[in-house]
């Protein structure tokens, strides 16, 4: 396995972060148990939920990801070492979890803190996340942006003031950011140097070989500011594994149980776009999940890949990405199907 920093901290994070939305859901606790007594046996020591796992969210199971987690740690006495990412959902409707709007407010980040402690069994956590933002944004491949003048939304300042309050306690001992732009990214960490308060170590965004849009503006930044892109979706809901080609829809995938969730990379050149990588990875001798997998890792703005399966076969080939290399010929060959597809799945 290889390690990355986590921002400008001495915390060193696995290159494959193990992503659990599936467990309470697509995986059981035993499966789930399963899944992280292989990632720290390959040498992964970092693993990100959420208050809202697992996915889809539903009222009826929205926590039990991260009570899952919680009794692995329990059961398995390991608390430090593993470095335990969790998120605060953003704005919604989904009035289900604190019984009325969601909002980025004093209350709610409080409320939702302790909540995940409580759920995790841990008395601190060491990453927490603004699953999205508060304020009306591009974010989950929204495209074009309308200023709201009488937009209402919780004040930048305030809630990173929130969120130092916590950091204080020592409930959580860093933060980072999921779902953000440019402009958020860069407003976080102006806010943090000016009034002294903590600052973003990450952004933890979608970015895959479908969806490159992360190149653009916030790399720079990444790489510039030492807020590293932990990237979610990194096989863009397993089309990238190749399992999706030809029409085919295995049964128990995440497409074939809610595709009308999944719609983001259903998109009228996906299934081209995929036959060209596919035929790189061929012709390279290459699994396709790894080749796109290591794509990602090798890029200067990352800090981690979120790895998510639903088997351990899944699991074990995707942990393997980290000893497989890709010669420039290969780079410069997906460089060049961005070039005919741009963005395909922004």
């Amino acid at each position: 396995m290889k390690y990355r920093k986590l921002g400008n901290t001495d915390i060193d994070v696995s290159l494959i972060c193990l992503g659990t939305m599936t467990w309470g859901e697509q995986n059981t606790q035993e499966e789930g148990f399963e899944q992280m007594d292989l990632a720290v046996s390959k040498g992964v020591n970092f693993f990100d939920t959420a208050e809202l796992y697992p996915v889809p969210p539903r009222k009826e199971t929205w926590g039990e990801t991260e009570k899952i987690i919680g009794n692995w740690l329990e059961t398995r006495k390991c608390r430090d070492k593993v470095v335990i990412a969790t998120k605060v959902v953003g704005r919604s409707g989904m009035k289900w979890f604190r019984h009325k709007e969601t909002r980025l407010n004093r209350e709610q980040i409080n409320e939702a803190i302790n909540g995940s402690l409580k759920r995790l069994k841990t008395d601190y956590i060491d990453l927490y996340q603004l699953h999205w933002p508060d304020r009306k944004s591009n974010f989950f491949g929204k495209l074009g942006f309308q200023n709201e003048k009488e937009e209402d939304f919780i004040d930048i300042k305030d809630q990173l003031e929130i969120l130092s309050e916590n950091v204080k306690s020592g409930k959580i001992r860093y933060i980072g950011l999921s779902n953000e732009t440019p402009w958020g990214l860069s407003k976080f960490l102006e806010l943090s140097k000016n009034k002294n308060l903590p600052r973003m170590l990450s952004v933890q965004n979608p970015y895959n070989l479908l969806n490159r849009t992360y190149e653009v503006g916030l790399a720079e930044i990444s790489v510039r500011e030492q807020a590293g892109l932990l990237a979610y979706s990194p096989l863009a809901c397993g089309y990238l594994s190749g399992k999706y080609m030809n029409n085919q829809l295995p049964k128990g995938s995440r497409i074939e149980l809610h595709k009308d969730f999944w719609t983001r990379y259903n998109k009228p050149n996906t299934d081209k776009v995929i036959e060209y990588y596919y035929k790189i990875a061929k012709k390279n001798k290459l699994d396709l999940a790894q080749m796109s997998l290591k794509f990602l890792e090798i890029q200067p703005f990352v800090t981690s890949v979120i790895i998510g399966a639903t088997t351990m076969d899944q699991l074990k080939t995707n942990i393997e990405s980290v000893n497989i290399n890709l010669t420039d010929e290969v780079v410069n060959e997906i460089n060049e199907v961005q070039k005919i597809y741009p963005n395909p799945c922004p």
